[in-house]
């Protein structure tokens, strides 16, 4: 299993904020919300994503991955002040701390400076790590665009259509349909950009490499070692090893040793899991072995983790224990 089919077989868009935004000239939005993955579809008119110092030009039919948490702006010139800042939560603000939710909201999920501005775009945010695997945002650049007419435009008009739906199951809807979008837009992205890819991302440019991450991703409770790999890709240790580093950027039990341990961390978001079955499934012998190693990772176990990142997941094991 590749971490895209874990993207959606795992942690996934639960109730992500998806908006239509709509802009006359004259505008500059700072985004802050600290989200760490942002797809941005335009559907008609221009803008400009400003990150760090870097300008990327977006026009119609484009789609755009943006991984946080750092800000940028979205604006029709790169040299306009902002004029709206979007908070955590998706508060927004003018720059002085006016609130403008209501002042530039025109109808379902519709938000923007004008109701019938020339710009127009989707945005669709997973505003937590439950949400999205680390894995797959590691694996992109700070800004990862893909022009139009690489993807199937039917994919953004069907989001476009969800969104500003108020039909019964739209939430759930729009959850898939921008899951979807982005698995399309990162596979598109990175057969482009072979140059680019990170990561299991760049391995996939390699036959042999991308075996063994299958093999990885597909067994992770497995007892690995660089001989069993080698053995089951009918190669040589140093073959494997030397391919592996040179195309992914790191060993491979290094890389396994990570892809567990984000594994783990998206098990916590459940609930019913227990240390000790989290540990069996990610190819740890106990609970304090995976503790142990995961306070290596996270700086924290895994209960603390778990309390921090994923409250409701520790409300409910509360329930159960009541």
């Amino acid at each position: 299993m590749d971490p895209l089919a874990h993207l959606l077989d795992g942690p996934r868009a639960h109730r992500a904020f998806a908006l239509r935004v709509v802009m006359s000239p004259g505008w500059s939005v700072d985004v802050r919300d600290e989200a760490p993955l942002t797809v941005m579809a335009m559907v008609t008119g221009s803008a400009v994503l400003v990150d760090d110092d870097r300008t990327h030009a977006l026009e119609p039919g484009d789609v755009a991955l943006v991984r946080g948490p750092a800000p940028y702006r979205v604006s029709d010139d790169p040299d306009r002040a902002p004029d709206a800042v979007i908070h955590p939560g998706q508060l927004c603000t003018t720059p002085a701390g006016e609130h403008l939710d209501l002042p530039m909201s025109h109808g379902v999920r519709t938000w923007g400076n004008s109701p019938d501005g020339a710009t127009s775009m989707l945005i669709g945010t997973y505003t937590s790590d439950a949400e999205v695997s680390r894995a797959v945002t590691a694996a992109l650049p700070r800004v990862a665009i893909v022009p139009a007419g690489q993807l199937d435009p039917v994919l953004v008009g069907l989001l476009g259509r969800e969104i500003t739906s108020d039909a019964p199951g739209q939430g759930s809807t729009v959850d898939r349909l921008l899951d979807v979008l982005l698995v399309h837009a990162i596979r598109q992205w990175a057969s482009e950009h072979p140059e680019s890819a990170r990561g299991w991302l760049a391995g996939r440019s390699d036959p042999l490499v991308a075996r063994a991450l299958e093999l990885f991703h597909g067994e992770p409770a497995a007892a690995w070692t660089l001989d069993l790999l080698a053995r089951r890709l009918n190669v040589s240790r140093a073959t494997v090893a030397s391919r592996f580093r040179a195309t992914v950027g790191e060993s491979p039990i290094s890389y396994l040793t990570n892809w567990r341990m984000l594994l783990a961390s998206e098990m916590l978001a459940r609930p019913e899991a227990t240390t000790g079955q989290i540990a069996a499934d990610v190819g740890y012998g106990s609970p304090f072995a995976l503790s142990t190693a995961f306070k290596r990772r996270f700086g924290q176990s895994p209960t603390e983790y778990r309390r921090r990142v994923y409250p409701t997941a520790t409300a409910g094991r509360r329930r159960d224990a009541g």
